[in-house]
């Protein structure tokens, strides 16, 4: 997440192994997604000796290369083994430099899950942002999934979802902006989350910058129509044209695969951690009614998606995808 404020560093208190994946998984998704750019991550490069004596003046001295280098803000990245030996990271970030220099804990391992990082940087990067002193027609979206394939789609869904209640999108945060654009986060009418897991992050905001929010991007026929729904309540808008709209332009889409109606497939889990979701069943399920499809378990395999395809764009590309998968079932 901090690496995607452009003119920022991010540091990694820890080993040089912990900056060296989080390196090469930044820069392999970027290459993948036509992104020639290198990661600014800077490690404290932790040995034993630190590890054993402590972290605090490797931390120093890192900070001190980050700040030479001219940034506009220093994330701060605290890794297990710091959090473990007990560093005091807060403390070191909290000294005057003229530039902010910001913790963000991200101790993953210890005690904490994936998520916990992702809430945590991201309520970090927002404390740069203060109050607006007005409110404006427009919307965040907080917390893309910046490694997720189809980002950049799913955001222009977003956006097009938008126009039709007269809504311009004010920040994406966090995805390719710069530390100034952070103090523009108070003046959306709106918070759109990526997922509900980013709860604690929405009413964090709302807490303190006064902006309510949706709890996660739109899913499936009729959530995509609820959420405009949603959107304009929390904005003042009366949503009936956008949603009529809407649900004309999916009936316009779902008849462009007129051609496998009647076919019969079968829902499967891609990965265990899937199984069962109703969320995902509930997408297939309600796609499969709207084109007069059989599910039984002779029929073409599809597997579930995973993460749910974003409003009705991303059930178009999952739908591409069935007729593939039903075309090689009438294949075979």
């Amino acid at each position: 997440m901090t690496t995607e404020v452009r003119d920022a560093l991010s540091v990694i208190h820890g080993p040089a192994g912990c900056t060296h994946h989080n390196f090469s998984l930044l820069h392999a998704t970027h290459l993948a997604n036509d992104r020639l750019e290198v990661p600014r991550l800077l490690s404290t490069r932790l040995t034993e000796n630190g590890i054993i004596f402590g972290g605090e003046d490797a931390l120093e001295e890192t900070v001190a290369q980050a700040l030479s280098l001219s940034p506009a803000a220093v994330f701060v990245l605290s890794t297990c083994i710091v959090e473990t030996i007990g560093d005091d990271v807060a403390a070191i970030c909290a000294k005057r430099r003229g530039v902010p220099v910001i913790p963000v804990p991200t101790a993953g391992f210890l005690g904490g899950v994936f998520e916990t990082g992702v809430t945590n940087a991201l309520s970090s990067v927002a404390s740069l942002a203060g109050p607006a002193d007005e409110k404006t027609l427009s919307a965040n979206l907080i917390g893309e999934k910046n490694l997720e394939y189809g980002v950049e789609e799913n955001a222009a869904e977003i956006v097009r979802l938008l126009s039709r209640l007269g809504i311009a999108v004010n920040l994406r945060f966090v995805r390719g902006i710069e530390t100034r654009d952070i103090g523009r986060l108070g003046s959306a009418a709106v918070n759109i989350l990526r997922e509900p897991a980013l709860r604690p992050v929405g009413e964090d905001l709302e807490r303190r910058l006064g902006t309510p929010y949706v709890d996660s991007f739109p899913a499936g026929l009729t959530g995509t129509c609820r959420f405009l729904e949603e959107v304009g309540r929390i904005c003042g808008i009366d949503a009936t044209a956008a949603v009529e709209e809407e649900r004309a332009h999916q009936g316009e889409m779902l008849s462009r695969f007129d051609d496998i109606a009647g076919s019969r497939v079968c829902f499967q889990s891609p990965h265990p951690m899937l199984r069962g979701d109703p969320g995902a069943e509930g997408i297939c399920t309600e796609c499969a009614e709207a084109l007069d499809l059989a599910v039984d378990p002779e029929g073409a395999a599809i597997p579930l998606p995973y993460p749910a395809p974003v409003g009705t764009a991303g059930l178009r590309r999952m739908l591409h995808r069935w007729r593939v998968l039903i075309r090689e079932k009438r294949r075979g």
